[in-house]
């Protein structure tokens, strides 16, 4: 399925694109004047020099490169991060540094995917008891290892 999604590219890349035919994330590139320097621990929000409209009913998802993260340690600290269908600013990316080098994030330098999806919204209905299930309320390593 296609969403037609309306996108202002202020950047000097091309516009965001998936990697592959049934790849589920566009890589974004980071829009910078000069290389920034991620020391370890911290963090910085990137720029992106992109605006986006999302049709209403939809959401867009930052997530961290698989590759940043196995090779150098690179993470989304809100990771995934939401771009709400009614936010019109620059989309800016909060990336951390878990590693123990330096790390210099480049203009032009892929730094996390893009997921557009779907969303429903919550109507509460507030009860005093729940239906039981089979897990009951369980969690956190209940079902443990068979």
């Amino acid at each position: 399925m296609e969403v037609k999604v309306k996108i202002v590219n202020r950047s000097r890349h091309k516009l965001p694109e998936y990697g592959t035919e049934h790849a589920a994330g566009m890589d974004i590139r980071a829009n910078l004047d000069e290389p920034v320097v991620l020391k370890p621990m911290q963090r910085v929000l990137i720029p992106t020099g992109l605006y986006i409209e999302l049709p209403e009913g939809y959401e867009a998802q930052i997530r961290p490169r698989s590759g940043l993260a196995l090779k150098k340690g690179i993470g989304i600290l809100n990771s995934p991060g939401t771009i709400d269908a009614d936010y019109r600013g620059e989309i800016g990316i909060i990336l951390i540094n878990f590693s123990n080098e330096d790390f210099v994030i480049n203009d032009g330098e892929r730094i996390c995917q893009m997921v557009v999806k779907e969303y429903c919204r919550v109507d509460w209905v507030e009860v005093q008891t729940l239906e039981d299930s089979d897990r009951g309320a369980g969690g956190f390593g209940h079902t443990g290892v068979k």
